[in-house]
C-alpha cells in the first residue's frame, strides 16, 4: 500500500454573512494530492492511501483504486473514504476531482450518508476512467503529474461541551529537574579543558563537575554508565572526560535527560556530532548532522574532506549530499578534485547517486520502493517504523532493513 504524500486542509474566511448552500448545512473541504498518478501501483485492488485528516471529531484517510476497487468496471478509478477512529459514525460526504485550473470535474455531486465502521470504506468505485485522466486534454492532471481530490465532509452539529483540563504527563519535568542535581546524583563526570597560561608558555587543565544519575545513564546513554567502576562503599563514583569540552558535554548530558538540542547547534554542530558519535547517542548524532548538512555549503574545496569526515563517522545524510554534488558537478569534479584519498568503498555511494539522478530525469519512480537508490532518510524512517537502529551507513542500512522483511 502507498501513501499520498499531503493533504491541506483549507480554511475559509467569510467577510459578511455568507449565503448558505447545501440546504443550509456546514461542510469542510479537504484537498488530497496525488503525486506522480501515472506511475502508483494501478492493479485491480491495489491502493493508495492518504495522511489522516480529522473532521467532526473523527480521523479520516481517502483511499484511491488506480486501478479500480475489486467492485468497479474495468478501466475506472475508485475513491473510498475510511474511518480511522474507532467505533462507528455516520458521515455525510461527497468526493470528486479538482481539475487542472481548481475546477470540479464535472460529473454529478454524488453526496452519500453512510454509517461507516472503522477500517471500512464507502465511495466512488467508477469515479472516472484511468485513461480519461492521463488523457492531457481533460486537464485532470497538472504540469508535474499529480491528480487531486477534494473530500467534503458534512460537519455535524454538537452542542458546546467543555473542554476538560487535564494535565500534561509530568514524568520528562521531574526527569530534567534532576538534570545536575547534586543531592541526589551517584554519578559525576570531572570533565577537562585545556587552558592557556598568560605567557602562553604552557597549559594546565580545568576541570568541571557534572553530576548524574546511574539509572538514567544505563537506560538513556549506556556507553557513558559504562565509564564508571562499581564500588561497594556507595560513594558517589566519578569518571573523567578529556575529550570533549565542558560546553559540548553539557548538551550532551542534557540531552540524555531528555532536554531539546542547543539553539546554537550549527555552531558546536561538528563537535556534537564527534562526541555524540564517541558516546553512542544516536538521536542527538542524527540531529547534529542534519543541521550540518543544512547549514553546510558542498564546494569542489571541501567535498572531500566532508566525504572523509561522514565516512569515518557512519554520517550517511553527509555522504549523500556530498555524492548529489558530485553527480551534479561530475565534469568540474573529475578535473579539480582529487579521489586518491578516498576509500574504494565510497565509490558505491557515488553510482547510487548517479543512478537516481537518471531516474530523477526520466521521470521513473521506481526508487521509491527500491532500496539501493533510497534517500537516506527514507531508509531511516523505514529503519525507525520497524524499531531498528537508524545509525549506520547506507550498506548497514539496507541490509537490516532487507533482513527485517525475511520471514522469521
Amino acid at each position: 500500500m502507498s501513501a499520498v504524500h499531503r493533504h491541506i486542509e483549507l480554511n475559509t474566511i467569510d467577510v459578511g454573512n455568507p449565503p448558505s448552500s447545501r440546504n443550509g448545512n456546514k461542510w469542510k473541504d479537504f484537498h488530497i494530492y496525488l503525486h506522480g498518478f501515472a506511475n502508483l501501483p494501478s492493479g485491480r485492488g491495489e491502493d493508495t492511501l492518504s495522511p489522516a485528516f480529522e473532521c467532526n471529531g473523527l480521523r479520516w484517510r481517502l483511499i484511491v483504486y488506480p486501478g479500480g476497487h475489486d467492485t468497479a468496471q474495468e478501466g475506472y478509478v475508485s475513491v473510498h473514504l475510511t474511518l480511522g477512529s474507532p467505533g462507528t459514525a455516520t458521515i455525510t460526504f461527497d468526493i470528486n476531482i479538482l481539475q487542472k485550473f481548481g475546477t470540479r470535474f464535472d460529473r454529478p455531486i454524488d453526496i452519500n450518508t453512510f454509517d461507516i465502521i472503522s477500517g471500512r470504506s464507502y465511495g466512488a468505485s467508477n469515479l472516472v476512467k484511468r485513461s480519461d485522466i492521463l488523457d492531457p486534454s481533460k486537464n485532470l492532471l497538472d504540469d508535474n503529474g499529480t491528480l487531486a481530490f477534494i473530500v467534503s465532509i458534512k460537519e455535524e452539529e454538537t452542542e458546546a461541551m467543555p473542554t476538560a483540563f487535564v494535565p500534561n504527563n509530568p514524568f520528562l519535568d521531574m526527569i530534567q529537574e534532576k538534570f545536575l542535581d547534586e543531592e541526589t546524583a551517584d554519578v559525576c563526570f570531572e570533565v577537562s579543558s585545556s587552558e592557556i597560561e598568560e605567557d602562553r608558555s604552557k597549559r594546565s587543565r580545568s576541570s568541571t563537575s557534572f553530576h548524574a544519575h546511574s539509572q538514567i545513564l544505563n537506560i538513556c546513554a549506556p556507553m557513558l554508565a559504562s565509564l564508571f567502576e562499581s564500588n561497594e562503599d556507595r560513594s558517589v563514583k566519578v569518571a573523567s572526560i578529556t575529550d570533549v569540552s565542558p560546553d559540548i558535554f553539557r548538551h550532551i548530558l542534557f540531552y540524555v535527560y531528555g532536554g531539546r538540542v542547543p539553539k546554537d547547534l550549527k555552531a558546536h554542530a561538528k563537535s556534537i556530532i564527534n562526541a555524540a558519535d564517541k558516546y553512542s547517542i544516536v538521536n542527538l548524532k542524527l540531529e547534529a548532522e542534519a543541521v550540518y548538512v543544512k547549514e553546510t555549503d558542498i564546494t569542489m574545496d571541501n567535498a572531500i574532506d566532508n566525504l572523509l569526515y561522514a565516512d569515518a563517522k557512519n554520517l550517511a545524510l553527509l555522504k549523500e549530499a556530498v555524492m548529489d554534488f558530485l553527480a551534479e558537478n561530475t565534469e568540474e569534479a573529475s578535473e579539480k578534485i582529487s579521489f586518491s584519498d578516498v576509500p574504494g568503498h565510497v565509490m558505491k555511494d557515488l553510482m547510487v547517486a548517479f543512478s537516481r539522478k537518471e531516474k530523477t530525469k526520466q521521470g521513473n519512480q521506481d526508487g521509491n520502493n527500491n532500496f539501493t537508490i533510497m534517500r537516506v532518510s527514507e531508509l531511516r524512517k523505514k529503519l525507525d517504523e520497524k524499531g531498528l537502529n537508524v545509525d549506520g551507513s547506507r550498506e548497514t542500512m539496507i541490509e537490516a532493513l532487507k533482513s527485517s522483511d525475511i520471514p522469521g
